[in-house]
């Protein structure tokens, strides 16, 4: 499959629409449907489609394992952390209204580092999953 020029010509070309779909759903997502975890899972498939035209041990070298786990490590500190900073202000655990002068925007402030970290954690762990499985078949 390495050799196949058209895949990997047609993936240069779809990686970095799928990225660019995949922020726009991240980004977007407190507007209209979509969010952290679809978009984490449409940014991970980019780099599927990466592993499946280049091979896994490039993909592998590309965002290696350590990556992965310190992104999804940080996705559950953007989480948790957006938590106990409203404990801190003297609200309940995730409300985003004490995040900022006016409720409405500490509730987006709050919103949008939540799908983040969310986003974060589903890209890397789909990733994780990913590259275990493929290892083991490919061993």
């Amino acid at each position: 499959m390495r050799d196949n020029l058209i895949l990997r010509v047609t993936a240069r070309i779809l990686i970095p629409i799928i990225i660019l779909f995949a922020l726009y759903v991240q980004f977007h997502g407190d507007y209209s449907p979509g969010g952290g975890f679809q978009a984490g899972v449409i940014f991970s498939s980019a780099i599927l489609l990466y592993a499946l035209a280049f091979g896994l041990d490039t993909a592998a070298k590309v965002v290696p394992n350590q990556a992965l786990i310190a992104t999804a490590s940080l996705g559950v500190l953007l989480y948790a952390g957006t938590g106990v900073v409203s404990l801190f202000f003297g609200g309940e655990f995730l409300n985003y209204s004490l995040l900022a002068d006016e409720p409405t925007t500490g509730q987006h402030i709050g919103i949008i580092i939540i799908e983040l970290g969310v986003g974060l954690t589903v890209a890397a762990i789909m990733l994780l999953i990913f590259f275990t499985f493929a290892r083991r078949i490919l061993n």
